[in-house]
């Protein structure tokens, strides 16, 4: 049998299960492609918070990346948490080397507030990493974080987006998730624009849901979709997973990935 189109994150990983590395996972396989797994720290996690995190070495990311592309070989590329300017600037080293749709989610702090990104690191973020993104998913913290821009509203979103293409992705999608109303995203490549619109589902339980939707967004590119289309339907699986989304521990709960393949009596049994 022929294999499936392969995706590789390279992130970090959360223990709770619920974003990171095992989020990633998750929506691959439920997306219908084989994810392989580049692990670039190991944090200590539940629904409360981060309680500790650890950046592995360059080398073992190095050796990782390299074990995977140059024998199983990638269709896409999503890139996750990279806490440090060394992991930052290996991983668009590694990058540039390899010529697949890159999804840069350059996370700056967990979904509980935690910082997972070095200050020093943001400068190697803007000039090594976002110029190797075929799309790159920024929320509008991480917008702040990168650009200086602050959006308070939907009106400001195309500014917010014009600021991250200069740093020299392909695409980006602005990710209006924190303003009130309906969920609303920006992609555009600084010609054409696409507004994304979901109703906001009353669920407090979205732990992840920023690493699902970069997933998710690479393996529709791995499965030859334009950019448009495969942010398109990242949407709607996140919407979905969102809606999903169920208590875990005494926190937040994560996002639910299985809820198209009838996972948890609740899915459609119609994944991609």
């Amino acid at each position: 049998m022929a294999a499936p189109p392969r995706v590789l994150t390279v992130a970090g990983s959360d223990s709770g299960g619920g974003a990171g590395i095992q989020a990633d996972l998750k929506t691959m396989l439920a997306l219908g492609v084989h994810g392989m797994s580049v692990l670039t720290a190991v944090t200590a996690q539940n629904s409360r918070g981060v309680h500790g995190a650890w950046e592995l070495p360059a080398e073992a990311v190095r050796a990782q990346y390299r074990a995977v592309v140059d024998d199983i070989g990638v269709q896409a590329v999503k890139t996750g948490m990279l806490s440090s300017t060394v992991l930052v600037e290996t991983v668009a080293e590694l990058l540039a080397g390899t010529p697949v749709p890159v999804v840069v989610d350059p996370v700056g702090v967990s979904k509980h507030g935690d910082p997972l990104l070095a200050e020093s690191a943001l400068d190697a973020v803007r000039t090594r990493l976002l110029p190797r993104a075929t799309v790159a998913t920024p929320n509008l913290d991480e917008v702040a974080q990168l650009t200086g821009v602050h959006v308070r509203s939907e009106e400001h979103m195309p500014q917010a987006a014009a600021a991250v293409l200069e740093f020299g992705p392909r695409w980006v999608l602005v990710k209006g998730g924190h303003l009130p109303g309906d969920a609303v995203d920006l992609l555009t490549d600084g010609s054409a624009e696409h507004w994304l619109r979901a109703p906001r589902h009353d669920n407090r339980h979205t732990h992840g849901t920023g690493c699902t939707l970069a997933s998710a967004i690479a393996s529709g590119l791995a499965r030859g979709l334009s950019v448009p289309e495969a942010v398109t339907r990242a949407k709607e699986y996140v919407t979905g997973a969102v809606a999903a989304g169920f208590a875990l521990g005494s926190g937040i709960g994560p996002v639910d990935h299985g809820w198209e393949l009838g996972g948890r009596g609740r899915g459609r049994g119609q994944g991609r």
